[in-house]
């Protein structure tokens, strides 16, 4: 997990912050690697190398979301570490965001085989085991894209913070999107939800007589 402060998301979702300086012993991320940042989603590392205080440029401190090198200095002396002068080893990190989180890939596949449909309904099921809230949440989802989390879970007559932990699991299994506000069923819920319907008006209109 990479945590950075709220000030900095922003920049960090639209690509206006691609570096961060860290005062770390050891590395603690790898090119390549994805990180969580919640609530901002995932931040993948492209490079990361040692540095000095003394190196950083006024450029690389407006990558890093600061007005000014010496903005970005008094920040670093203010955490923690101890007294830094210009000889302070620092690890540089360039970065950019990866995604709303890890599971975005499966979340735009929609092109959903019987197998697939099959181990989607088993798992919500065994959600489903002490409650049924799936498939309500999924349409009320659907029915009202971006709509506060709050407000959803008003209509379901639920607090919002088990509603929010409870559309998350839905967003592990990449059928639901989260964004700045509320949610969005995603390409690959509104394939499920598609063939569940598909599914149920076959069982409805029964086999034609002859």
């Amino acid at each position: 997990m990479l945590l950075f402060q709220k000030r900095f998301h922003e920049g960090l979702v639209n690509g206006g912050v691609t570096v961060t300086f860290r005062r770390w012993d050891r590395p603690r991320v790898k090119p390549g690697g994805r990180y969580r940042c919640h609530p901002i989603g995932v931040l993948q590392v492209d490079r990361i190398e040692r540095v000095r205080l003394a190196d950083i440029t006024s450029a690389e401190a407006r990558k890093s979301g600061f007005a000014s090198r010496g903005e970005l200095i008094d920040y670093i002396r203010s955490g923690p570490g101890g007294e830094v002068d210009d000889q302070t080893e620092l690890f540089r990190v360039e970065l950019h965001h990866g995604g709303e989180e890890d599971r975005i890939d499966i979340a735009l596949d929609d092109e959903l085989s019987a197998e697939d449909i099959e181990a989607i309904a088993a798992r919500l099921a065994r959600m489903d085991a002490k409650g049924k809230w799936t498939a309500a949440t999924l349409v009320l989802i659907q029915r009202h894209p971006r709509v506060a989390a709050s407000q959803l879970a008003k209509k379901l007559g639920r607090e919002t913070p088990p509603f929010k932990v409870d559309v998350r699991k839905l967003k592990h299994l990449g059928l639901t999107q989260s964004f700045e506000i509320g949610y969005e069923v995603s390409p690959r819920g509104r394939a499920y939800l598609a063939a569940v319907a598909a599914s149920r008006k076959r069982s409805r209109s029964g086999p034609i007589s002859r």
